[in-house]
């Protein structure tokens, strides 16, 4: 069998750095192409001179070492490429997953900002050239791997651990320090998913991202509490037959799934599964009261358009901003209302109205900040 050629757009980053470990255990499957990176070039030069990558990209390309420098859309218009995986953060990771659909390189996709944003554009043109888009998020990569033929489907259901504040009221949670929500129970994450994470936001996102994948309303798309993270989520059948996907939390199972789609090899696999030794499953309705970004999430996703647009730019700027210190935690949901509600929806926006309208809510997110955080 030839090897898979993979590019890795985030290579530093925490989904990046897996994903190459994942490949370290399977080096006879893979060729890796191109490397990228935001600013960690220190990282990135190690990760060249490793791999070998022929190309690679960065903030700084002229301290790029061992690698012919090409850029973002260079690199996804490069039909070497069987698979390009996403795992940039934030919106720089749209454009790149377009050109590599048009040049018909199939995605390993853990940029949630790509379908929250512009799944509408997205999902159609992967269907139009033939594209197949595979989910890395453990939720999503879980229902992928439990649908055989979606007409069947009646609900998709997400889990979600609950994150740090799980058991804590809504008055320790409006006090709660930066330190307090990086604190996630199970998941080893980057900082902005793991502030989601805990005010449940990734989940919202996580819904808007699985509405896409799957083409399926949002009304018939749960969430469920699950502490332990051993159920990565599940589907419902029309005849009331539920299929679950288990396993130990370990972004390397679900990566290697995306990336080996369809096979699958031993790989990484931190240990055997044993149901005698987790014992116990618990799962529980979301606290609405406690975690309202959840429901804001669902509404912004029902209205569509641009309003999920808004919505993802407004918490991302509110939650770089808990993270300096300038704003509480409960204070990221609500400037995200506010600029939801002040937000005029263009229900079919193009690519650039999307790029402008995410710009303009940052703006005056950022601007709200300034006031919110001088009453901190």
């Amino acid at each position: 069998m030839d090897k898979i050629k993979i590019s890795i757009l985030g290579s530093t980053g925490s989904i990046g750095r897996q994903a190459l470990e994942v490949i370290d255990k399977l080096p006879d499957k893979f060729e890796i192409i191109s490397l990228t990176a935001g600013s960690n070039i220190e990282l990135l030069n190690e990760q060249i001179k490793k791999y070998k990558p022929k190309y690679a990209y960065c903030s700084n390309p002229n301290q790029i070492e061992g690698a012919k420098v090409l850029s973002l859309d260079e690199i996804c218009s490069n039909r070497d490429n069987d698979i390009i995986l996403v795992a940039v953060s934030g919106k720089i990771g749209l454009k790149p997953t377009i050109t590599a659909i048009k040049n018909r390189i199939n995605i390993a996709l853990a940029n949630k900002e790509t379908l929250v944003m512009a799944g509408d554009i997205v999902m159609p043109l992967a269907k139009e050239y033939g594209v197949k888009i595979i989910p890395v998020d453990s939720e999503h990569c879980a229902i992928h791997q439990c649908i055989k033929d979606i007409s069947q489907v009646d609900k998709l259901i997400i889990t979600a651990s609950g994150g740090p504040f799980l058991k804590k009221t809504v008055s320790e949670m409006k006090e709660a320090t930066v330190e307090q929500a990086l604190a996630h129970p199970r998941w080893n994450m980057g900082k902005k998913i793991t502030v989601d994470s805990a005010t449940l936001m990734n989940k919202g996102l996580e819904v808007i991202e699985a509405h896409h994948l799957f083409n399926m309303p949002y009304d018939k798309i749960e969430v469920v509490v699950h502490p332990q993270s051993i159920v990565h989520s599940a589907i419902e059948y029309a005849d009331g037959s539920v299929i679950a996907q288990l396993g130990l939390p370990s972004m390397h199972i679900p990566i290697q799934y995306a990336i080996t789609y369809p096979e699958r090899y031993e790989g990484i696999k931190s240990k055997s599964f044993s149901f005698a030794e987790i014992a116990r499953l618990d799962f529980e309705e979301p606290d609405w009261n406690k975690f309202k970004a959840l429901e804001m999430a669902y509404e912004a996703g029902k209205k569509g358009g641009s309003a999920t647009v808004c919505l993802n730019a407004a918490n991302e700027e509110s939650v770089f901003a808990f993270l300096r210190g300038e704003i509480k935690l409960f204070d990221i949901i609500d400037l995200t209302k506010k600029m939801i509600r002040e937000h005029s929806v263009i229900k079919s926006p193009s690519l650039d109205d999307i790029f402008e309208i995410d710009n303009e809510i940052r703006i005056k997110t950022r601007e709200q900040i300034l006031l919110t955080g001088s009453k901190v």
